[in-house]
C-alpha cells in the first residue's frame, strides 16, 4: 500500500469512529458451503472495531455472503470460486453472517471495541 493509500485509510477510519491503530485483516474461506478458517469450521468469530475480513470463495459454486445485522449491513452479492469480497466493520456489537445461496452456511461475528 503507497503512503497516500495509508493515510486515505486513516482519515476513512477516523471519520467512521474508528481507533486509530493498525486494523487486522482476516480471511474467511467459503469451502464445502462452510465457513472456514485455516481449515477448520467457524461459527463464531470475533474481531475488533476497524477490522475487515476477507471472504473467499473456494467452492466451484457461486457464494453470497451477507448479513442483516444491526452493526452491519451488507450484501456482498453472488461471486465464483478464486474471488473474494471485504467488509470492514465499524461499530461494535454482533453480526449474524450468512449465505444467501446456501441457508446452512452461518457464523455469528463479534465485533469488539
Amino acid at each position: 500500500m503507497r503512503w497516500y493509500e495509508l493515510t486515505l485509510c486513516y482519515v476513512f477510519m477516523a471519520a467512521a469512529g474508528v481507533p486509530s491503530g493498525l486494523a487486522a485483516e482476516y480471511e474467511i474461506d467459503q469451502q464445502d458451503k462452510t465457513f472456514m478458517m485455516n481449515n477448520a469450521k467457524v461459527e463464531r468469530f470475533s474481531i475488533k472495531v476497524g477490522d475487515t475480513i476477507n471472504f473467499k470463495n473456494l467452492d466451484p459454486w457461486f457464494h453470497n455472503v451477507f448479513s442483516l445485522s444491526d452493526i452491519s449491513t451488507f450484501d456482498l452479492g453472488s461471486y465464483p470460486q478464486g474471488q473474494h469480497k471485504s467488509v470492514m466493520f465499524s461499530k461494535a456489537g454482533e453480526a449474524e453472517v450468512e449465505c444467501a445461496i446456501h441457508p446452512q452456511m452461518y457464523m455469528i461475528l463479534e465485533v469488539k471495541p
